[in-house]
């Protein structure tokens, strides 16, 4: 038993992709070119083929004129230039008659011919033919030498068509021309594409600009920026990555050894005492993650929404909600007093969950910090351009030289150095502040301790700051 054979679609690559094809810039820049060198031959050769069209036909009444006007002057026609007007290759037909319209005399004789003369220049239809004529008078004669006007319009065409086609042959040589001059042209944008193809996703080079065209040279520029800035995420995320598992091996390996004093504690209180260190190992740890968590999502390449496109957000009540839920515990376990001096009608469009971060690390910050007793004073007042939030503390402080180095990850300057805690607060509050378009400096408090200020609207071009910061923290790592 036979069996008929299954019918398949084409494999994906044999089928021609129309849509892709005018997709090209090549097949877009080779179709729109032929189109106007089909339109502009088609217009010179419909121009020229007029033209001699009208020049044939006006050389052709020409003859016929000088051939009449030859006639005019001779008394008769001698044999033998009787005999060569006869001859049958002989388009033109020579009549004349006398005075009184009597026929004396044709080149040959045929019932087709014009059987009268009209002076000038005339057509005539004799036998459904058309004749082209001049006539002329003289002495007693009349003399018309006419022309069949279909021979006349097959000569003048056949001539026509001779101009005109060296134009049609030089079409295709054209086309072959325009490919190679586009593809040339195309060059650059084909080896810039390679380029970025051969890139090494670990190590991403400029790509040249030199030799490049002044069209593709902006793109190249744009596409080196592009990259520079994915080099600096790229390398600070590794940086990041490296600081984190090394900060957070030294609270795991403390979690695993209070477990196991723990476990092998015989007595209640002992064990007592090791679950509360344990705890509090756990609470170090988580405190941690969850910086390391913010940190993440305000480092630059972290998905976010632009923050000019969201709401506005009233800084005075998240102050107070900050300072509810977080700065107050901490607060009265150290018997410290946290101070507010806020305008209640400044807002910032932002996202709130992250400026609450920043609001967070900066008190908590200033709480650790600040010696059992003593005084934070958190201020909101309208600067220019933009709001502006200051924290001071009577502290000890960080050192002048020390204060741009404190932004960077896992770094505590100063008396921070002796103090429990990551090194991560400072590197938040940046991140986030550069997110948001504002700026972070470090200076003295009046209280005598640190003032940290984040002033917004301050900062021009946030993302760049923040890889820049990025790329110093990669470094140091």
């Amino acid at each position: 038993m036979t069996t008929a054979p299954v019918a398949t679609d084409p494999p994906p690559r044999a089928r021609f992709d129309l849509r892709r094809s005018f997709s090209s810039i090549r097949a877009r820049l080779l179709l729109s070119l032929l189109i106007a060198l089909a339109a502009a031959a088609a217009l010179v050769g419909g121009i020229t083929y007029r033209n001699v069209l009208h020049e044939t036909e006006a050389l052709f009444d020409y003859q016929l004129r000088q051939m009449a006007l030859s006639l005019r002057d001779q008394g008769e026609i001698a044999p033998n230039d009787a005999a060569a007007l006869k001859d049958e290759e002989l388009d033109f037909v020579v009549q004349i008659w006398r005075i009184d319209g009597r026929s004396v005399y044709a080149t040959r004789a045929h019932r087709a011919l014009p059987s009268q003369a009209v002076l000038g220049w005339a057509e005539v239809t004799v036998d459904g033919q058309r004749w082209r004529s001049f006539a002329v008078a003289a002495r007693d004669k009349v003399i018309q030498v006419a022309q069949p006007v279909r021979i006349r319009q097959g000569l003048a065409a056949d001539a026509a068509f001779r101009s005109v086609l060296p134009l049609g042959l030089a079409a295709p040589l054209m086309a072959a021309v325009l490919w190679w001059l586009i593809t040339r042209s195309l060059g650059p944008l084909a080896r810039v594409a390679h380029q970025v193809g051969e890139q090494d996703a670990a190590a991403l080079a400029p790509l040249p600009v030199s030799g490049l065209p002044d069209e593709v040279a902006p793109l190249v520029v744009a596409l080196n920026a592009l990259l520079d800035r994915l080099g600096l995420a790229w390398a600070g995320q590794r940086a990041f990555v490296a600081d984190a598992a090394h900060e957070l091996r030294s609270p795991l390996t403390a979690l695993k050894l209070q477990a196991q004093v723990l476990r092998r504690t015989p007595d209640d209180a002992g064990r007592l005492k090791a679950l509360d260190a344990l705890v509090a190992g756990v609470d170090r740890a988580s405190r941690l993650v969850e910086q390391l968590l913010t940190l993440a999502r305000s480092e630059p390449g972290a998905p976010a929404a632009a923050t000019a496109a969201l709401p506005p957000v009233a800084l005075a009540d998240l102050m107070r909600q900050v300072l509810a839920e977080s700065a107050a515990p901490l607060a009265a376990a150290q018997g410290s007093r946290v101070e507010l001096e806020a305008d209640e009608h400044l807002q910032v469009p932002g996202d709130a969950a992250a400026l609450a971060a920043l609001l967070r690390n900066l008190v908590d910050n200033a709480l650790r910090y600040t010696p059992a007793g003593g005084r934070v004073l958190l201020r909101l007042v309208a600067g220019l351009p933009g709001p502006q939030i200051t924290v001071e503390d009577n502290g000890p402080g960080i050192a002048p030289d020390e204060r741009e180095r404190v932004f960077e990850r896992f770094v505590r300057g100063g008396a921070a150095a002796d103090t429990a805690g990551s090194g991560l607060g400072l590197a938040i509050v940046r991140a986030v502040a550069h997110r948001h378009g504002a700026s972070v400096s470090l200076g003295d408090s009046t209280l005598g301790g640190l003032c940290v200020s984040v002033q917004f609207g301050g900062l021009r071009g946030g993302l760049r700051g923040t890889l820049r910061g990025t790329h110093r923290a990669a470094d140091s790592a």
